[in-house]
């Protein structure tokens, strides 16, 4: 186990941590998995990792807090952040704290692992208008708004031009992580 590269898995989801853990063991990584920020910690105090792999969305907390963690024990971790609540404002919150890279699931483990090898961007990314539906663009207006007034609810909706109950009802079908 000392040859092979040390990737730490910080995921909740049980069937998924097992999918990705057994995935990544058979490509000849040394696998640690933990489910939130107490179990990171205590990773950390026995090895360091060359990657990590962070899920957004740990049960009700962010898993920026371990991107942030990771980063300060060892800025040269590699680390990709897998989400199923991607925005904008969270992606550049991730990259900020540390991580290296920022995914939407569905992904899988080639995905991942081609991540780890894209440390560096890369100013030949054609600029591309992007296909997006108006629910979206709307969602990524709302956490925007929400992350420049420190979530103040009634400063977001002011700044929106929309009532503070249509902005908490917006907020209870798609929760802010």
């Amino acid at each position: 186990m000392a040859d092979k590269p040390v990737l730490f898995l910080v995921e909740d989801d049980a069937a998924f941590a097992r999918t990705l853990q057994r995935s990544f063991e058979r490509r000849g990584y040394a696998v640690f998995t933990a489910t939130g920020a107490a179990e990171l910690a205590a990773l950390l105090a026995a090895r360091t990792p060359a990657y990590a792999v962070v899920d957004l969305k740990l049960a009700q907390t962010s898993g920026l807090g371990c991107v942030e963690t990771l980063h300060a024990v060892d800025p040269a971790i590699v680390i990709v952040v897998l989400t199923g609540y991607a925005s904008i404002a969270t992606a550049v919150q991730a990259i900020k704290l540390g991580a290296t890279s920022y995914l939407a699931k569905p992904a899988n483990t080639d995905d991942i692992e081609r991540a780890f090898g894209m440390t560096a961007g890369d100013a030949a990314v054609p600029i591309a208008g992007r296909q997006t539906s108006i629910k979206t663009m709307e969602w990524e207006r709302i956490n925007e708004t929400l992350a420049e007034t420190g979530f103040n609810l009634s400063e977001t909706a002011r700044r929106l031009g929309m009532h503070r109950r249509t902005l908490a009802r917006k907020l209870e079908k798609r929760p802010i992580v």
